[in-house]
């Protein structure tokens, strides 16, 4: 796809922020007629831009107060290995996020649980599914800052 215009970044801008805006509204926020708007977001879809379209919840009012960290660290760096820890943490609900890391750490997860017994049920799963050097598990307190919404940058102004 070619680089985003300013009209995509519209779009894309307020889908993030509530995508079940309607057609019309969204439309009428870019300064489009619906049916090119439209078309506009199936092409954003169609390149991959939009991903996909969900509703965000709130964990602590479904029962997953607890959120932790889990920095892996690992000796075996082969393929194979990386194809079955990757297989293993994907089948893993209480995993929301998997991050291959640079530097003192391998990989970065981000588990949520309903509690400390439930994170312990994890825990024993995750180190019985492939051999591991050191896992370090930090506990959040208070999440203080959370969003799904990207900053979408801007393009540089040539002085041509």
């Amino acid at each position: 796809m070619k680089t985003l215009d300013a009209i995509d970044r519209k779009i894309l801008a307020l889908l993030q922020e509530d995508a079940t805006v309607a057609l019309a509204d969204l439309s009428r926020a870019v300064g489009l007629s619906p049916t090119p708007c439209w078309k506009r977001v199936q092409k954003l879809e169609k390149a991959g831009v939009i991903t996909g379209r969900v509703a965000l919840l709130d964990p602590r009012k479904i029962g997953l107060s607890l959120t932790v960290f889990v920095s892996i660290e690992t000796d075996d760096h082969s393929q194979p290995w990386l194809a079955k820890f990757a297989s293993a943490v994907s089948a893993m609900p209480e995993v929301m996020d998997v991050y291959r890391m640079a530097g003192d750490v391998d990989y970065l997860l981000r588990v949520v649980a309903p509690d400390t017994a439930a994170y312990d049920d994890f825990y024993q799963r995750l180190i019985a599914a492939v051999p591991l050097k050191k896992v370090t598990s930090r506990f959040a307190m208070e999440r203080i800052k959370a969003t799904t919404v990207y900053r979408l940058p801007t393009p540089e102004i040539s002085d041509d």
